[in-house]
């Protein structure tokens, strides 16, 4: 479990089902599971339901006046309405029984991951070997905080891009604040 924030629990009794619940509000907030616990629990829904080309890529729960948990997926060749519309019809009840949020109300959205997503996995660097960058820094390098150019490998301290100028850099990754595929619109 996740704790949001520091603050004062709050006990009492789900009337309805005559047993304890708890939850927490420090401005707003609220106590939910531990979102890779949510995308282990989503990724076992998907498979025991068959789906083998749809992964569960991340889940985000916002806080707020309306809280939400975004489930957001990826399959080859691209997540379309329908399949977010099928993904969402699968876990709805099962993620209800899974009670994230211990009972407090929550919207539930399925959404793709969006064609300017930042890489996080392994996976996203292997898929974008060879193809073009935009990588977003903390500090300069060279005098300059934006780069784009081509991803030409990566492991788990440095980038490597090569630069439309045809220069070659080495990114640490401690300094990369987004990297993402390139779009040429």
């Amino acid at each position: 479990m996740l704790w949001y924030n520091i603050g004062v629990q709050r006990r009492g009794l789900d009337y309805e089902n005559g047993f304890p619940f708890s939850y927490i509000y420090v401005r707003g907030q609220m106590k939910v599971k531990n979102v890779e616990e949510i995308k282990e629990f989503l990724s076992g829904v998907l498979k025991d339901n068959g789906v083998k080309d749809i992964a569960v890529c991340e889940v985000e729960f916002k806080q707020g006046k309306n809280p939400s948990l975004t489930v957001y997926i990826d399959k080859d060749g691209g997540v379309d309405f329908n399949s977010c519309e099928l993904i969402h019809n699968l876990i709805d009840a099962p993620l209800d029984d899974f009670d994230p949020t211990y009972n407090l109300p929550y919207t539930l959205n399925v959404s793709s991951m969006g064609i300017d997503r930042p890489f996080k996995t392994d996976k996203d660097f292997d898929n974008n070997i060879g193809l073009g960058v935009e990588v977003k820094l903390y500090s300069q390098v060279q005098g300059k905080k934006y780069y784009e150019g081509t991803l030409i490998k990566y492991d788990c301290e440095n980038v490597v891009i090569k630069t439309d100028k045809g220069e070659t850099l080495s990114l640490s990754r401690k300094n990369i604040v987004k990297i993402s595929k390139q779009i040429i619109f």
